[in-house]
């Protein structure tokens, strides 16, 4: 996939990955991703989001988001070749391109990279917190609901893609 040009200086764009399993007794799964941080520590449904990362100009998506899920989930994250899933708008404008990969990992070894922010607001004290706090795989109907509302249609493309695949 080529380098993609950013079109506005408000509109954020990011890629990332859904890592997806086949098995078990609950089917198929996705691993989705907490924000860590203090402005997330209460909110869950609604909340949850592939690993993604901001894609700088020149950068290749691919290269972006395969970098974005080392970095979120640690070392031990493993996934195999990409399919692409296209391109959402989220509420605030920030757009997300995303690929699907059968993916391998086990949440409890997740080493995030960290950020710093002022906590709390106006205190001049700075604080580093995990960019992810916390990773978990979850069913497709249980996603649906734990997901930002704008990535849920990636799950819908995954389906479709692995309906495609389960038919050829």
């Amino acid at each position: 996939m080529a380098a993609v040009k950013k079109t506005s200086r408000r509109s954020t764009l990011s890629a990332g990955i859904l890592a997806y399993r086949k098995g078990g007794a609950r089917g198929l799964e996705v691993l989705l991703v907490h924000p860590g941080g203090p402005f997330w520590r209460e909110k869950d449904d609604g909340a949850w989001s592939i690993p993604k990362g901001e894609i700088d100009a020149n950068d290749v998506p691919e290269n972006v988001a395969q970098r974005e899920f080392a970095e979120e989930l640690g070392p031990s994250a493993s996934i195999g070749p990409l399919q692409a899933l296209g391109e959402v708008r989220q509420r605030g404008g920030k757009r997300v391109i995303a690929f699907g990969g059968e993916g391998h990992f086990d949440p409890a070894a997740l080493t995030s990279n960290t950020f710093d922010v002022e906590w709390p607001p106006r205190s001049g004290r700075r604080q580093s917190f995990p960019e992810v706090d916390r990773a978990e795989w979850f069913d497709i109907e249980l996603a649906r609901t734990k997901m930002l509302s704008a990535q849920v249609e990636f799950l819908d493309r995954l389906l479709a893609i692995s309906a495609e695949s389960v038919g050829k």
